[in-house]
């Protein structure tokens, strides 16, 4: 029987991409599945059918062979990439050793479901310690000078006992039996197989066969910390330090995790930040506005001199370059400050004081001229309040 062109095996053009056709491939291979279709002799050539051609177009080489010569360039026997037919894997069912030297079509396609702990394969498996999150506080004070801070951290650290080693007499881990040392067995059960965790060690590749009475054989256990993190001047909201090694210790002498600890910026009742730049709120008064002055502003590290222009409107913002946050790594640049205008209107005032006031509104036409100040009733009349 002729052969099956593999792009139509597949379903997809000549001139699909890597990723269409690994794609097409993994929807019939989940479809013609033998453990989706057991004892169907149907689905499981069309099984061995699609791998086939998964196994060429996927290559880059082969595949441009196979589009010169056709099933030609597969050699005489037709190019089954498994050979020989039957269980490509080999085997007859339980564990076997997995030698890790050959390639897993399965894999590629879905990951960790059939070919197991990707990328551990071979000697013994230690296991990196976990990476730790801490959330932390900080002012803006602290932001805008830099800070040291000391933080209590729950985490597996090294056994004092055993020195992370797992072992009760200080002896090493001996290579697991079951996998040799691989952290994987491979199950094949009729035509499919595919790896799974070593039972026996639990995927390290190795045991302990007199476990330290403290930690149980893990090498780790779990305490407070206290870890120093220097915080720099200008760090903002969200902002990620990285403390290398200084997350979970890793199982049975295996290399720390790191920490990972995020800022958040504490809310400030005088003040608000916009990326570099600082935002506060002066209040004038109405002369001060009117007339125009100088007078400092309270600012994070202390104080500065603004000077409020004549006629200014309320809610007029005026720039101060330079007295904003440092730029984060660059402690030489620092954003703006900007500061908004509030216009006080007294709440109370003397005669003199409302007698002056009158006849500033009669200059200018708010009031008649021939108007004449009496007293507090007359002000309220002439202005209705």
């Amino acid at each position: 029987m002729a052969k099956r062109d593999y792009y139509e095996v597949l379903g997809v053009g000549k001139t699909a991409s890597v990723d269409e056709i690994k794609s097409a491939y993994r929807k019939l291979a989940l479809k013609y599945h033998p453990d989706k279709n057991q004892g169907n002799k149907e689905a499981e050539e069309k099984f061995k059918e699609i791998n086939e051609a998964y196994e060429i177009l996927s290559d880059t080489q082969k595949k441009q062979q196979y589009d010169t010569f056709g099933h030609d360039a597969m050699g005489a026997g037709g190019g089954n990439p498994f050979g020989g037919g039957g269980n490509p894997f080999g085997g007859q069912g339980g564990y076997t050793q997995y030698s890790g030297d050959m390639g897993d079509i399965f894999g590629d396609i879905f990951g960790d479901i059939f070919s197991g702990q990707r990328g551990a394969r071979g000697g013994s498996r230690q296991r990196t310690g976990e990476d730790l999150r801490y959330d932390i506080e900080v002012s803006y004070l602290d932001a805008m000078k830099g800070a040291e801070v000391s933080l209590n951290i729950p985490k597996k650290s090294v056994c004092d006992v055993c020195h992370g080693t797992g072992s009760k007499d200080g002896s090493r881990p001996k290579q697991c039996s079951t996998c040799k040392g691989s952290g994987q067995v491979r199950y094949s059960q009729g035509f499919f197989s595919f790896n799974q965790e070593c039972p026996k060690c639990h995927g390290k590749g190795s045991v302990i066969e007199n476990p330290c009475t403290v930690c149980r054989g893990e090498g780790t256990v779990k305490k407070q910390q206290t870890i120093k993190v220097r915080i720099p001047p200008g760090i903002d909201e969200g902002t990620s330090l990285k403390v290398a090694g200084s997350g979970n210790a890793g199982s049975n002498g295996a290399p720390a995790g790191d920490l990972y600890v995020v800022i958040h910026m504490k809310r400030d009742p005088h003040f608000r930040r916009e990326g570099d730049n600082l935002h506060t709120e002066a209040k004038v008064s109405f002369s001060q506005a009117a007339v125009g002055a100088e007078f400092d502003v309270p600012v994070v590290e202390g104080s500065v001199k603004i000077k409020v222009p004549a006629s200014t409107q309320p809610g007029t913002t005026l720039r101060v370059k330079e007295q904003g946050f440092p730029k984060l790594g660059r402690s030489d640049r620092r954003g703006d400050l900007y500061v908004k205008i509030s216009v006080e209107v007294p709440k109370s005032m003397n005669d003199v004081q409302k007698k002056a006031l009158f006849e500033y509104a009669k200059s200018m036409g708010e009031i008649p001229k021939d108007a004449v100040y009496q007293n507090d009733n007359f002000f309220k009349k002439i202005f209705g309040k």
